[in-house]
């Protein structure tokens, strides 16, 4: 899996020790949405390239789905119940955008949500 999207691998740079989990998912989100968005972009012509990065963006919704479903994940159930329902909602809508029948607009949405709760200014989740 890709280091750049997956949190827990950011801790395999040097400076990562310096960040919290927090700063490294958001970053996750923030590259994954990034190349959603510039992907989508070249669609026709690197429909490949669309796919991989639809593909990055449900394994790091993948891990933070494992991560609150984990018995020891400390946040609220309501909030844990929320982001995992997040997951299936990406899950189900990235194989529409595979289909062609809808666009990545809303994963990015739901991405920069996610971010700004990470960054403590609310509408996340």
């Amino acid at each position: 899996m890709n280091a750049l999207i997956h949190p827990k691998m950011g801790y395999s740079n040097p400076d990562a020790s310096l960040r919290s989990m927090r700063s490294i998912e958001y970053e996750a989100l923030a590259r994954v949405s990034q190349k959603l968005s510039a992907t989508w972009k070249t669609r026709k012509s690197n429909f490949p390239a669309l796919a991989q990065a639809l593909s990055d963006n449900l394994a790091l919704w993948s891990t933070l789905a494992a991560d609150v479903a984990s018995p020891g994940n400390a946040l609220p159930s309501a909030l844990r119940a929320q982001l995992f329902y997040l997951y299936e909602f990406s899950d189900i809508h990235t194989r529409r955008v595979l289909d062609g029948s809808a666009s990545v607009e809303v994963l990015i949405d739901v991405n920069t949500a996610i971010m700004r709760g990470l960054r403590g200014q609310g509408g996340a989740a």
